[in-house]
């Protein structure tokens, strides 16, 4: 599938690497189809792009890697809207942001996906030692100078 994209220009995408949030996203609730990109095959960061809006794009990344005990609790009704049955874990992706002092995510909202069925939902975690701007990587006000 041919995907346009404000970023990357078209972009040719694998039908494995689309997917669906039937609610959309917090503050994107019209915007319900993505595809997956993955710049390279190194990268811990992708970009959750619109199909349907150029100009929408979320850089994402999976919150496992930057944190171990990260873990959510989805209701009964949440798994069911998604496809999952008891016994299959989802895929967690959380929604990243660049602050002047690094690179934060939001760990409060992640998008939950099934793996299988290619459907996600983003829930809101009541945990509160999760916040909207975790802090992934900070940068010195050296290195913001010597990258200036």
């Amino acid at each position: 599938m041919l995907v346009q994209t404000t970023r990357f220009g078209p972009v040719e995408v694998d039908a494995s690497r689309l997917l669906q949030f039937p609610a959309g996203l917090l503050g994107f609730s019209r915007v319900r189809h993505f595809a997956l990109l993955q710049p390279d095959d190194r990268g811990v960061f992708f970009w959750l792009q619109s199909i349907e809006t150029a100009d929408v794009a979320f850089v994402v990344t999976d919150p496992g890697l930057w944190t171990s005990d990260f873990a959510i609790t989805l209701r009964h009704e949440q798994s069911a809207e998604i496809g999952l049955t008891e016994g299959m874990a989802p895929q967690l992706l959380v929604i990243v942001n660049r602050r002047d002092h690094g690179i934060t995510a939001n760990m409060q909202g992640p998008l939950v996906i099934n793996s299988v069925t290619r459907i996600g939902l983003q829930v809101v975690l009541a945990d509160r030692r999760w916040t909207t701007r975790h802090e992934l990587v900070s940068v010195t006000p050296a290195a913001r100078a010597a990258t200036a």
